[in-house]
Protein backbone atom coordinates (compact mmCIF):
# COMPACT_ATOMS: atom_id res chain seq x y z
CA UNK A 1 0.00 0.00 0.00
CA UNK A 2 2.90 2.36 0.70
CA UNK A 3 4.07 1.93 -2.89
CA UNK A 4 0.58 2.84 -4.13
CA UNK A 5 0.62 6.04 -2.07
CA UNK A 6 3.99 6.98 -3.55
CA UNK A 7 2.72 6.45 -7.08
CA UNK A 8 -0.41 8.50 -6.37
CA UNK A 9 1.72 11.30 -4.87
CA UNK A 10 3.95 11.40 -7.95
CA UNK A 11 0.95 11.45 -10.27
CA UNK A 12 -0.63 14.20 -8.17
CA UNK A 13 2.50 16.37 -8.39
CA UNK A 14 2.69 15.94 -12.16
CA UNK A 15 -0.98 16.83 -12.68
CA UNK A 16 -0.67 19.79 -10.30
CA UNK A 17 2.35 21.16 -12.16
CA UNK A 18 0.57 20.87 -15.50
CA UNK A 19 -2.61 22.48 -14.14
CA UNK A 20 -0.79 25.36 -12.44
CA UNK A 21 1.21 26.11 -15.57
CA UNK A 22 -2.01 26.28 -17.56
CA UNK A 23 -3.78 28.45 -14.97
CA UNK A 24 -0.88 30.90 -14.74
CA UNK A 25 -0.01 31.24 -18.42
CA UNK A 26 -3.29 30.82 -20.31
CA UNK A 27 -5.45 33.84 -21.02
CA UNK A 28 -8.85 32.17 -20.99
CA UNK A 29 -10.89 35.27 -20.09
CA UNK A 30 -12.46 37.69 -22.62
CA UNK A 31 -11.11 41.19 -23.09
CA UNK A 32 -11.42 43.57 -20.12
CA UNK A 33 -12.92 47.05 -20.44
CA UNK A 34 -13.16 48.25 -16.82
CA UNK A 35 -11.10 48.40 -13.62
CA UNK A 36 -13.58 46.06 -11.96
CA UNK A 37 -12.91 43.43 -14.62
CA UNK A 38 -9.28 43.25 -13.49
CA UNK A 39 -10.36 42.62 -9.88
CA UNK A 40 -12.83 39.90 -10.90
CA UNK A 41 -10.36 38.22 -13.25
CA UNK A 42 -7.68 38.24 -10.56
CA UNK A 43 -10.10 36.60 -8.12
CA UNK A 44 -11.06 33.99 -10.69
CA UNK A 45 -7.43 33.16 -11.43
CA UNK A 46 -6.68 32.90 -7.70
CA UNK A 47 -9.51 30.40 -7.29
CA UNK A 48 -8.21 28.43 -10.26
CA UNK A 49 -4.69 28.27 -8.74
CA UNK A 50 -6.09 27.13 -5.39
CA UNK A 51 -8.44 24.61 -6.97
CA UNK A 52 -5.92 22.89 -9.26
CA UNK A 53 -4.16 20.87 -6.50
CA UNK A 54 -7.51 19.67 -5.12
CA UNK A 55 -8.77 18.65 -8.54
CA UNK A 56 -5.40 17.03 -9.36
CA UNK A 57 -5.50 14.94 -6.18
CA UNK A 58 -9.01 13.68 -6.91
CA UNK A 59 -8.07 12.80 -10.49
CA UNK A 60 -4.82 11.12 -9.41
CA UNK A 61 -6.54 8.89 -6.86
CA UNK A 62 -9.38 7.97 -9.22
CA UNK A 63 -7.10 7.35 -12.19
CA UNK A 64 -4.58 5.26 -10.27
CA UNK A 65 -7.30 3.25 -8.52
CA UNK A 66 -9.02 2.57 -11.82
CA UNK A 67 -5.83 1.16 -13.34
CA UNK A 68 -4.25 -0.52 -10.28
CA UNK A 69 -7.23 -2.09 -8.57
CA UNK A 70 -9.47 -2.96 -11.45
CA UNK A 71 -10.96 -6.48 -11.44
CA UNK A 72 -10.30 -8.73 -14.38
CA UNK A 73 -13.22 -10.93 -15.19
CA UNK A 74 -16.52 -11.04 -13.34
CA UNK A 75 -16.39 -9.72 -9.74
CA UNK A 76 -18.04 -12.11 -7.29
CA UNK A 77 -17.57 -10.23 -4.02
CA UNK A 78 -16.74 -6.74 -2.82
CA UNK A 79 -13.13 -5.94 -2.08
CA UNK A 80 -11.82 -5.59 1.47
CA UNK A 81 -12.65 -2.38 3.31
CA UNK A 82 -9.80 0.04 4.00
CA UNK A 83 -10.13 1.60 7.45
CA UNK A 84 -6.52 2.15 8.56
CA UNK A 85 -5.83 5.57 6.99
CA UNK A 86 -7.42 8.02 9.42
CA UNK A 87 -4.47 10.46 9.16
CA UNK A 88 -5.17 10.79 5.43
CA UNK A 89 -8.84 11.56 6.07
CA UNK A 90 -7.99 14.10 8.78
CA UNK A 91 -5.38 15.74 6.58
CA UNK A 92 -7.84 16.01 3.70
CA UNK A 93 -10.44 17.62 5.98
CA UNK A 94 -7.98 20.11 7.46
CA UNK A 95 -6.51 21.19 4.14
CA UNK A 96 -9.82 21.64 2.32
CA UNK A 97 -11.33 23.51 5.30
CA UNK A 98 -8.35 25.84 5.41
CA UNK A 99 -8.72 26.54 1.70
CA UNK A 100 -12.44 27.29 2.11
CA UNK A 101 -11.76 29.74 4.96
CA UNK A 102 -8.98 31.39 2.95
CA UNK A 103 -11.33 31.85 -0.01
CA UNK A 104 -13.84 33.65 2.21
CA UNK A 105 -11.26 36.31 3.07
CA UNK A 106 -9.27 36.34 -0.15
CA UNK A 107 -10.51 36.87 -2.77
CA UNK A 108 -13.97 37.05 -1.13
CA UNK A 109 -14.05 39.93 1.36
CA UNK A 110 -10.92 41.54 -0.04
CA UNK A 111 -12.34 41.54 -3.55
CA UNK A 112 -15.66 43.02 -2.43
CA UNK A 113 -13.79 45.73 -0.55
CA UNK A 114 -11.86 46.65 -3.71
CA UNK A 115 -15.03 46.78 -5.81
CA UNK A 116 -16.80 49.07 -3.34
CA UNK A 117 -13.81 51.07 -2.13
CA UNK A 118 -14.73 54.26 -3.98
CA UNK A 119 -18.34 55.32 -3.43
CA UNK A 120 -17.86 58.64 -5.23
CA UNK A 121 -19.07 58.73 -8.81
CA UNK A 122 -18.58 61.34 -11.52
CA UNK A 123 -21.58 60.13 -13.52
CA UNK A 124 -24.92 58.73 -12.33
CA UNK A 125 -27.06 56.63 -14.66
CA UNK A 126 -30.49 55.34 -13.67
CA UNK A 127 -31.57 52.15 -15.43
CA UNK A 128 -35.04 50.65 -15.17
CA UNK A 129 -35.71 47.12 -16.36
CA UNK A 130 -39.05 46.36 -17.99
CA UNK A 131 -40.23 43.37 -19.98
CA UNK A 132 -38.31 43.31 -22.26
CA UNK A 133 -36.19 46.42 -22.59
CA UNK A 134 -34.22 48.96 -20.57
CA UNK A 135 -35.18 52.56 -19.79
CA UNK A 136 -32.19 54.86 -19.24
CA UNK A 137 -31.92 58.24 -17.48
CA UNK A 138 -28.92 60.55 -17.07
CA UNK A 139 -30.29 62.72 -14.20
CA UNK A 140 -27.27 65.03 -14.12
CA UNK A 141 -27.73 65.86 -17.81
CA UNK A 142 -31.53 66.08 -18.12
CA UNK A 143 -31.66 63.13 -20.50
CA UNK A 144 -34.05 60.21 -20.40
CA UNK A 145 -35.13 57.72 -23.05
CA UNK A 146 -37.16 54.52 -22.96
CA UNK A 147 -36.60 51.24 -24.82
CA UNK A 148 -32.92 52.08 -25.10
CA UNK A 149 -30.79 50.53 -27.80
CA UNK A 150 -27.54 52.02 -26.56
CA UNK A 151 -25.93 53.35 -23.41
CA UNK A 152 -22.94 55.68 -23.66
CA UNK A 153 -20.13 55.94 -21.09
CA UNK A 154 -17.06 58.20 -20.91
CA UNK A 155 -13.73 56.42 -20.54
CA UNK A 156 -11.79 56.63 -17.23
CA UNK A 157 -14.87 57.96 -15.42
CA UNK A 158 -16.38 56.50 -12.26
CA UNK A 159 -19.99 55.58 -13.07
CA UNK A 160 -22.75 54.81 -10.58
CA UNK A 161 -25.63 52.72 -11.91
CA UNK A 162 -28.87 52.95 -9.96
CA UNK A 163 -30.91 49.93 -10.94
CA UNK A 164 -34.59 49.16 -10.46
CA UNK A 165 -37.36 47.23 -12.18
CA UNK A 166 -40.90 48.09 -13.24
CA UNK A 167 -42.31 44.55 -13.21
CA UNK A 168 -40.23 41.43 -12.45
CA UNK A 169 -36.65 40.72 -11.35
CA UNK A 170 -34.09 41.51 -14.05
CA UNK A 171 -30.30 41.37 -13.90
CA UNK A 172 -28.04 44.11 -15.29
CA UNK A 173 -24.90 42.49 -16.70
CA UNK A 174 -22.07 43.88 -18.83
CA UNK A 175 -19.73 40.95 -19.71
CA UNK A 176 -16.75 43.17 -20.61
CA UNK A 177 -16.96 44.75 -17.12
CA UNK A 178 -17.52 41.37 -15.35
CA UNK A 179 -20.14 43.15 -13.25
CA UNK A 180 -23.70 42.00 -12.64
CA UNK A 181 -26.43 43.28 -10.33
CA UNK A 182 -30.11 42.42 -9.94
CA UNK A 183 -32.74 45.04 -10.77
CA UNK A 184 -35.59 44.55 -8.29
CA UNK A 185 -39.15 45.94 -8.29
CA UNK A 186 -39.62 48.56 -5.58
CA UNK A 187 -35.91 48.72 -4.68
CA UNK A 188 -32.81 50.48 -5.98
CA UNK A 189 -29.56 48.56 -6.20
CA UNK A 190 -26.19 50.18 -6.85
CA UNK A 191 -23.39 49.14 -9.20
CA UNK A 192 -20.08 50.99 -9.71
CA UNK A 193 -17.89 50.68 -12.80
CA UNK A 194 -14.94 52.57 -14.24
CA UNK A 195 -14.54 51.98 -18.01
CA UNK A 196 -10.90 51.90 -19.11
CA UNK A 197 -11.05 50.96 -22.80
CA UNK A 198 -12.69 52.67 -25.77
CA UNK A 199 -15.00 50.50 -27.83
CA UNK A 200 -18.47 49.61 -29.04
CA UNK A 201 -20.61 46.52 -29.35
CA UNK A 202 -19.49 46.22 -32.98
CA UNK A 203 -15.86 45.99 -31.79
CA UNK A 204 -16.53 43.56 -28.94
CA UNK A 205 -19.85 41.70 -28.42
CA UNK A 206 -19.09 41.70 -24.68
CA UNK A 207 -19.73 45.45 -24.65
CA UNK A 208 -23.45 45.08 -24.13
CA UNK A 209 -26.00 45.22 -21.35
CA UNK A 210 -27.65 41.82 -21.11
CA UNK A 211 -30.41 40.71 -18.78
CA UNK A 212 -28.99 37.71 -16.91
CA UNK A 213 -32.17 36.77 -15.02
CA UNK A 214 -34.85 34.75 -16.80
CA UNK A 215 -37.72 37.23 -17.02
CA UNK A 216 -40.15 35.90 -19.64
CA UNK A 217 -40.48 35.06 -23.31
CA UNK A 218 -38.46 38.07 -24.51
CA UNK A 219 -35.59 37.57 -22.05
CA UNK A 220 -32.97 36.74 -24.70
CA UNK A 221 -33.68 40.01 -26.55
CA UNK A 222 -33.48 42.24 -23.46
CA UNK A 223 -30.18 43.92 -24.23
CA UNK A 224 -28.57 47.14 -25.42
CA UNK A 225 -25.15 47.99 -26.76
CA UNK A 226 -22.51 49.80 -24.69
CA UNK A 227 -20.44 52.56 -26.24
CA UNK A 228 -17.32 53.84 -24.43
CA UNK A 229 -15.96 57.13 -25.74
CA UNK A 230 -13.70 60.03 -24.87
CA UNK A 231 -15.20 62.60 -22.46
CA UNK A 232 -15.42 65.29 -25.15
CA UNK A 233 -17.20 62.92 -27.51
CA UNK A 234 -19.51 61.90 -24.68
CA UNK A 235 -20.55 65.53 -24.16
CA UNK A 236 -21.41 65.81 -27.87
CA UNK A 237 -23.36 62.57 -27.61
CA UNK A 238 -25.38 64.00 -24.73
CA UNK A 239 -26.22 67.12 -26.76
CA UNK A 240 -27.37 65.03 -29.71
CA UNK A 241 -29.35 62.69 -27.47
CA UNK A 242 -31.17 65.58 -25.79
CA UNK A 243 -32.04 66.99 -29.18
CA UNK A 244 -33.42 63.64 -30.31
CA UNK A 245 -35.50 63.07 -27.20
CA UNK A 246 -36.89 66.61 -27.39
CA UNK A 247 -38.20 65.93 -30.90
CA UNK A 248 -35.65 67.92 -32.90
CA UNK A 249 -34.50 66.66 -36.32
CA UNK A 250 -30.87 65.61 -36.54
CA UNK A 251 -28.45 63.17 -38.06
CA UNK A 252 -28.69 59.83 -36.22
CA UNK A 253 -25.44 58.42 -37.64
CA UNK A 254 -23.05 57.17 -35.00
CA UNK A 255 -25.57 57.54 -32.22
CA UNK A 256 -28.13 54.84 -32.94
CA UNK A 257 -30.83 55.89 -30.52
CA UNK A 258 -33.56 54.25 -32.55
CA UNK A 259 -32.27 52.48 -35.64
CA UNK A 260 -32.23 48.72 -35.77
CA UNK A 261 -28.79 47.18 -35.39
CA UNK A 262 -29.97 43.75 -34.46
CA UNK A 263 -30.51 44.81 -30.85
CA UNK A 264 -33.76 46.77 -31.20
CA UNK A 265 -35.92 45.58 -28.34
CA UNK A 266 -38.81 47.68 -29.61
CA UNK A 267 -39.11 45.64 -32.81
CA UNK A 268 -41.79 43.15 -31.88
CA UNK A 269 -42.29 42.02 -35.48
CA UNK A 270 -39.59 39.39 -34.96
CA UNK A 271 -41.56 37.84 -32.11
CA UNK A 272 -45.10 38.24 -33.52
CA UNK A 273 -46.53 36.00 -36.26
CA UNK A 274 -47.40 37.79 -39.47
CA UNK A 275 -51.10 38.58 -39.77
CA UNK A 276 -52.57 40.23 -42.85
CA UNK A 277 -55.91 41.67 -41.79
CA UNK A 278 -56.30 43.71 -44.93
CA UNK A 279 -57.06 47.39 -45.31
CA UNK A 280 -60.19 49.08 -43.93
CA UNK A 281 -61.85 49.13 -47.31
CA UNK A 282 -60.86 45.59 -48.22
CA UNK A 283 -60.82 42.68 -45.83
CA UNK A 284 -59.05 40.20 -48.12
CA UNK A 285 -60.48 36.76 -47.38
CA UNK A 286 -62.81 38.18 -44.76
CA UNK A 287 -64.59 40.39 -47.32
CA UNK A 288 -67.78 38.53 -48.16
CA UNK A 289 -69.98 40.47 -50.63
CA UNK A 290 -71.88 37.26 -51.35
CA UNK A 291 -73.57 37.61 -47.98
CA UNK A 292 -75.71 40.41 -49.41
CA UNK A 293 -77.38 38.07 -51.90
CA UNK A 294 -80.55 36.31 -50.78
CA UNK A 295 -80.68 32.56 -51.50
CA UNK A 296 -83.04 31.30 -54.21
CA UNK A 297 -86.53 30.57 -52.90
CA UNK A 298 -89.93 29.64 -54.29
CA UNK A 299 -91.96 32.77 -53.80
CA UNK A 300 -95.19 30.83 -54.43
CA UNK A 301 -94.72 29.09 -51.06
CA UNK A 302 -94.67 32.39 -49.25
CA UNK A 303 -98.35 33.40 -49.59
CA UNK A 304 -100.04 35.33 -46.85
CA UNK A 305 -102.32 32.38 -46.20
CA UNK A 306 -99.61 30.36 -44.43
CA UNK A 307 -99.45 32.89 -41.62
CA UNK A 308 -96.11 34.36 -42.67
CA UNK A 309 -95.70 37.95 -43.64
CA UNK A 310 -93.42 37.67 -46.63
CA UNK A 311 -92.29 41.26 -46.38
CA UNK A 312 -90.95 40.71 -42.86
CA UNK A 313 -87.69 38.92 -43.44
CA UNK A 314 -86.60 39.40 -39.84
CA UNK A 315 -88.84 36.46 -38.89
CA UNK A 316 -87.05 34.06 -41.19
CA UNK A 317 -83.49 35.43 -40.88
CA UNK A 318 -81.52 34.66 -37.70
CA UNK A 319 -80.00 37.59 -35.84
CA UNK A 320 -76.40 38.21 -36.87
CA UNK A 321 -74.21 40.77 -35.18
CA UNK A 322 -71.51 41.42 -37.75
CA UNK A 323 -69.81 44.11 -35.70
CA UNK A 324 -69.82 47.86 -35.93
CA UNK A 325 -69.02 49.76 -39.06
CA UNK A 326 -65.74 51.08 -37.78
CA UNK A 327 -64.33 47.60 -37.25
CA UNK A 328 -65.67 45.40 -40.07
CA UNK A 329 -65.98 47.71 -43.04
CA UNK A 330 -68.00 46.03 -45.81
CA UNK A 331 -69.19 43.29 -43.48
CA UNK A 332 -71.65 45.60 -41.67
CA UNK A 333 -74.71 45.30 -43.93
CA UNK A 334 -77.95 45.87 -42.04
CA UNK A 335 -79.63 47.41 -45.12
CA UNK A 336 -79.04 44.27 -47.17
CA UNK A 337 -81.40 42.20 -45.05
CA UNK A 338 -84.43 44.37 -45.79
CA UNK A 339 -86.54 43.34 -48.83
CA UNK A 340 -88.11 45.99 -51.03
CA UNK A 341 -91.90 46.36 -50.79
CA UNK A 342 -93.55 43.92 -53.12
CA UNK A 343 -96.92 42.21 -53.49
CA UNK A 344 -96.22 38.55 -53.08
CA UNK A 345 -99.86 37.57 -53.92
CA UNK A 346 -99.51 38.99 -57.39
CA UNK A 347 -96.35 36.99 -57.86
CA UNK A 348 -98.03 33.77 -56.83
CA UNK A 349 -101.05 34.38 -59.00
CA UNK A 350 -98.82 35.20 -61.92
CA UNK A 351 -97.10 31.80 -61.45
Amino acid sequence: MRRDLIYVAILWLVLTAIGEAWALNTNFMPAMAAEEAEIVDEAFRTLMIMGVPVAALVLAVLGYSFLRFRVRGEPYTDGPSVRNYQPLAVGWFVVTTALAVLVVFNPGLEGLNKLNADANADLVIQVEGEQWHWNVTYPQHDLSYARALQIALPVDTRVRFELTSKDVIHSFWIPAFRMKMDALPGRTTILYVTPTELGTFEDDPNLRVQCAELCGTGHAWMRMSVRIMEPAEFERWLDEAREVTSGGAMDMAGMDMGSGDGMDSTNTAEMTPEMDMGADDEMDDMNMPEATAMPEMDVSDMQNGDGMDSTNTAEMTPEMDMGTGDGMGDMNMPEATAMPDMDMNSSSSGG
